[in-house]
């Protein structure tokens, strides 16, 4: 369990790299701004955490059924 979730965490540590790495031109910049002014960068924060919170829930729960198995 421990592995995975250090995994899931190095995971998540390097796609926010690569993101902040890629947000750095003028475009990204341009359209964060309008994202920003629009007020649509909170419903696609939004998303992003649903999306994550997801994957880490469904991960631990088959984590918790493996370990069911294991035990049998």
């Amino acid at each position: 369990m421990k592995k995975i979730f250090t995994s899931m965490v190095v995971l998540l540590y390097v796609f926010v790299c690569c993101l902040s790495a890629n947000a750095q031109t003028q475009v990204a910049a341009a359209n964060a701004d309008i994202m920003r002014s629009n007020g649509k960068i909170y419903v696609v924060m939004a998303v992003v955490v649903t999306i994550v919170t997801g994957l880490f829930l469904y991960v631990f729960s088959i984590d918790k059924k493996i370990s069911k198995l294991e035990k049998k």
